[in-house]
């Protein structure tokens, strides 16, 4: 009998320590840091710049950006600092890797969505996937088809996202098995205020995976 790995947790839209050291607390593996000013979870680079330093070394900083410079976010990347850069539009992951940060290329998956383009994508780039939307890039509370989502976790490392609460994690990721999931709006009161209580019910969810008593379907 096979078990399944317990993905790894990103916790997406941080704006305030207390957020920030909750989901290192129960379990996150990475915060992300939303550097696009036309969201409303958007934080200024100072402000992220101190809530990182009150975190552990060892978790991974993500930067959210679309479509902005790469100057610009090499900056950011710089001054916060980042471990990782998510890029959110219709950016060139090839453009950003003078950054020196991982990248992650997010895509909107629509009824028009062909997962077979992802393939041309370097091995290195970690491939997230989410609810299309063109105007508020992410954060919408949708989730998005499963079986896309399983297709593609089975060729390369892939972050789920869009619309996964404490409700229906355990679900996705039974479905999916990717590598990391990313939760925003799931365990929110407001936008950017993450609260404590979704929190520890989202990693409730997952403790099967973590102690083996969620299986491959099948064995």
């Amino acid at each position: 009998m096979m078990e399944r790995p317990a993905p790894g947790v990103k916790v997406c839209g941080i704006q305030r320590v207390q957020d920030a050291v909750v989901a290192v607390e129960l379990g996150a593996q990475a915060v992300g840091f939303i550097f696009w000013p036309g969201s409303v979870r958007f934080v200024d680079p100072e402000r992220a710049r101190e809530i990182s330093a009150a975190l552990p070394a060892h978790i991974l900083r993500v930067g959210v950006f679309v479509d902005q410079p790469p100057a610009h976010v090499a900056e950011v990347a710089r001054r916060v600092p980042l471990s990782a850069i998510q890029l959110h539009g219709s950016e060139s992951a090839a453009e950003y890797s003078a950054s020196g940060c991982e990248i992650i290329k997010a895509f909107g998956v629509s009824d028009a969505f062909d997962s077979s383009a992802l393939d041309a994508l370097p091995a290195q780039v970690t491939v997230l996937l989410d609810a299309h939307d063109p105007v508020r890039r992410g954060g919408t509370g949708r989730t998005i088809d499963w079986s896309i989502a399983a297709s593609v976790a089975a060729r390369r490392r892939l972050i789920l996202s869009g619309g996964l609460t404490p409700n229906n994690v355990r679900e996705a990721v039974e479905r999916v098995r990717p590598s990391m999931v990313d939760v925003s709006s799931g365990v929110e009161t407001a936008p950017g205020i993450k609260d404590a209580v979704k929190l520890r019910a989202f990693f409730d969810a997952l403790v099967p995976f973590a102690d083996g008593s969620v299986t491959r379907n099948g064995d």
